[in-house]
């Protein structure tokens, strides 16, 4: 084990006698020790819950015969902090949180790690972190927020900004935005359509650090809960198999992540992360690369902002293996690569239907026959500039 240069041999005694200050026995000392990297917090609506995920997470460590080690991540609220100052510390945080889940993992030579994000920057840093620190590693997310019926309509919190632009229209009291403000966002979760946090974890999956499921069950489902039991117990497995993000993030997997990226129409921050990721993992991804994607996969799915449909109708529609699966089928995405659940995309997607049609178009009626994403250059932005055209 890894973490046997901290806690075996005599000259590791003052080592033990730290982690039994802490509680902990001989027994969990001796087994693999799983860094659970957790981002819970009081400040961002999709983090708040994360301590019954980390709970669920270590029962499952548990169970397979691992001992949890939690420790916490910083998150910056996108939302809260748009439209002031704030918003200049956000993308500086993604830095930060590879830092600092490298030096955690490192400095205490933790034999696998279980990353639980949810929202913008905290998904790609986490993700930098496993591809640069390089021990099994998987992802489980807390999971996208409900978007609940208001007059109508499925609200979201793209609703209160449109409700916000309606009042400075002159065509909403404030008494009404006030209104959106206390319906539209019902609980936790990240933000219930495809923004950059759902956009993230969604291609977690696919990049197949991440089990199925883990971008598209609601937040408030049981369902997550199992999710993360089966998370903590993997990890367990890929320590035993070896299994590392080396193994699993190929110049393929980018390739299919963002091939599901403009079948999805995903943030255009997907592209400001997947490249970071990649550069992490050594795999060289250009715009280039991403307007040839573009170019060849239809855009089968149109969510919030884009679309009336939200991620809760992902999920009900099939997720994103059924995604994966239409995409297949058109030999758009490669079968062939390795995943965490220990099985090609090939075998994940096998017995996988899409559900409702309307949702997840077939890819011969798309509901464009180009991606959601695209990539211009001209003298505005001579280096390239991304923009969603979904």
């Amino acid at each position: 084990m890894k973490s046997n240069i901290i806690k075996n041999g005599i000259e590791r005694a003052p080592h033990r006698s730290l982690f039994k200050a802490m509680g902990y026995t001989d027994e969990e000392i001796n087994r693999p020790l799983i860094g659970v990297a957790n981002s819970k917090s009081e400040i961002i609506p999709g983090h708040t819950h994360l301590d019954k995920i980390a709970e669920a997470v270590k029962a499952g460590i548990r169970m397979a015969g691992g001992t949890p080690v939690e420790f916490g991540v910083i998150g910056v609220c996108d939302g809260i902090a748009m439209g002031h100052i704030g918003m200049k510390y956000s993308l500086a945080t993604r830095e930060l949180i590879a830092d600092s889940c490298e030096s955690m993992a490192i400095a205490h030579s933790f034999d696998g790690m279980v990353f639980i994000p949810n929202c913008d920057k905290i998904v790609p840093g986490m993700l930098m972190a496993a591809a640069r620190v390089d021990i099994p590693s998987i992802f489980i997310s807390g999971g996208p927020m409900l978007s609940v019926k208001y007059k109508e309509k499925y609200a979201d919190l793209n609703s209160v900004f449109e409700a916000v632009g309606a009042y400075k229209a002159g065509k909403m009291s404030e008494e009404e935005v006030l209104e959106y403000e206390n319906n539209a966002c019902p609980g936790c979760g990240s933000c219930s359509g495809m923004f950059t946090a759902n956009s993230m974890n969604c291609l977690t999956e696919v990049l197949g650090l991440a089990l199925p499921g883990n971008g598209t069950i609601p937040a408030v489902y049981a369902h997550r809960l199992r999710l993360a039991k089966l998370t903590g117990m993997k990890i367990m497995e890929l320590i035993k198999k070896d299994i590392k993000p080396s193994d699993i993030l190929r110049l393929q997997s980018f390739e299919n992540a963002l091939a599901a990226d403009m079948a999805l129409g995903c943030s255009t921050n997907s592209v400001l992360h997947l490249l970071a990721i990649a550069n992490e993992a050594d795999v060289d991804i250009n715009l280039d690369k991403i307007n040839d994607i573009s170019d060849r996969v239809p855009n089968i799915c149109k969510l919030a902002p884009a679309g009336k449909h939200h991620v809760q109708d992902l999920y009900a529609a099939g997720g994103i293996q059924a995604v994966l699966k239409e995409l297949s089928t058109k030999g758009l995405i490669d079968e062939s690569l390795l995943t965490v659940t220990g099985k090609t995309i090939r075998e994940n997607i096998d017995d996988i239907e899409v559900m409702d049609r309307e949702v997840i178009r077939s890819v011969e009626n798309p509901y464009s026959p180009t991606g959601g994403i695209a990539v211009l250059k001209g003298n505005l932005a001579p280096e390239g500039a991304v923009v969603k055209r979904s």
